[in-house]
């Protein structure tokens, strides 16, 4: 697992193939936090990615870093772990030991935000006849309530319109086109959640 950021999307030649790719910036990880079972009642660790001004952390945050021994971090997660044995705080974990011979991934983050949008957007409704009596009521999602007078509430988890996007997103099995160690750039096969500049949690695929 380790953090990192989209940087946009771009076409290699794969097999005399183009493939498009997403390139991702996997700078090192710094270990923030480290939380015990025997304290905490469960084993995690948090990472921090990218450097932030100190004039925007807060002071229980900062005494965080302060105690890692690290400067500020701009993307912060935590993970929870089987054992917490080999991590230290303000450890660096670098992308090419955590990241060499994987070879495919799953991408997590927040999608982008859409707003309102209509039950034909947002749930793939086929929505209504254009034609032969249908009357302004092209796009409309139908009946919300129940058939019955006694049961004519709205069912819980019924599909209408309402906010799309801006949740997370998980992506599974990508695949790894190239990784170069030099500059801390990830290369990987098709779309990940999110637009340019969002944040990104990076784990080996598990069902690869």
């Amino acid at each position: 697992m380790i953090l990192g950021k989209k940087i946009g999307m771009t076409q290699v030649f794969e097999d005399k193939k183009l493939v498009p790719v997403t390139v991702i910036e996997v700078a090192s990880n710094f270990v923030v936090q480290i939380k015990k079972e025997e304290k905490e009642g469960y084993n995690a660790i948090a990472l921090g990615f990218e450097d932030k001004r100190e004039k925007l952390v807060n002071k229980p945050e900062m005494g965080v870093f302060k105690k890692a021994g690290i400067t500020p971090k701009r993307f912060v997660k935590e993970f929870h772990v089987a054992s917490v044995e080999g991590y230290e705080l303000g450890q660096e974990l670098t992308a090419q030991t955590l990241l060499e011979g994987v070879e495919f991934v799953d991408i997590q983050g927040v999608s982008k935000g859409k707003g309102t949008a209509g039950v034909m957007k947002r749930h793939n409704f086929g929505g209504n006849r254009a034609t032969h009596g249908v009357s302004r009521n092209h796009r409309l999602g139908g009946s919300n309530a129940g058939g019955a007078a006694s049961n004519s509430n709205v069912p819980k988890g019924k599909r209408m319109a309402g906010r799309l996007g801006n949740e997370n997103v998980t992506v599974q099995n990508l695949k790894v086109v190239n990784f170069d160690s030099e500059n801390g750039v990830l290369l990987v096969k098709g779309a990940v959640p999110g637009a340019k500049n969002g944040y990104l949690v990076i784990k080996k695929a598990i069902k690869k």
